[in-house]
C-alpha cells in the first residue's frame, strides 16, 4: 500500500486533472481540503474550492507540468516538492516556472484528503531550478 499511496500523489501531479472536474474528482476525497500558505498570503479549499481552482487553472494556462523533485511516504502521509511549469495563452511556445510548492498529502480510501502546502513564485536562477531536479523515489 505504501508504494501505492506515493503513485497516487505521483499519478495527481501528472496529469492533466487542473483541466478537468471529472478528472480532479478521481484523486479528490469528498471530504478534501487544502490548507495553502503562499506567498499571497493564506488560503483554504474545500472539495468544491478546488474543483472551481481547476477551472481557473484551465482557463489561465494553456498547459500546466509539475516537475517533483521528491516524494516521500510516512504512514498515510505523502510529501511532495515540486515546481508548477506553464504555458500561457498569450506566450503557449514558451515555458515558464510559475511557482515552487511543498504539498504534505494524507489520503484516506485512496484519495487526497487533507493538504497542507507551501508556495513561493519560482526563482528562475539556473541554481535554484537545479535545485528542483528530480530525485528517483
Amino acid at each position: 500500500m505504501a508504494k501505492s499511496l506515493k503513485k497516487i500523489v505521483k499519478k495527481f501531479y501528472n496529469s492533466d486533472a487542473y483541466k478537468s472536474r471529472e478528472i480532479m474528482k478521481e484523486f479528490l476525497h469528498k471530504d478534501c481540503e487544502l490548507f495553502w500558505n503562499s506567498s499571497k498570503g493564506f488560503m483554504k479549499f474545500d472539495y468544491y474550492g478546488l474543483l472551481e481552482l481547476s477551472d481557473t487553472l484551465s482557463t489561465a494556462y494553456k498547459s500546466l507540468r509539475a516537475e517533483i523533485s521528491h516524494l516521500l511516504r510516512d504512514d498515510n502521509f505523502v510529501t511532495a516538492r515540486y515546481t508548477y511549469y506553464v504555458r500561457t495563452i498569450e506566450n503557449p511556445d514558451e515555458e515558464l516556472p510559475l511557482a515552487h510548492f511543498i504539498t504534505i498529502w494524507e489520503l484516506k480510501n485512496g484519495k487526497l484528503y487533507r493538504g497542507y502546502e507551501l508556495s513561493q513564485q519560482a526563482d528562475d536562477t539556473p541554481a535554484n531550478l537545479k535545485s528542483f531536479l528530480t530525485v528517483k523515489d
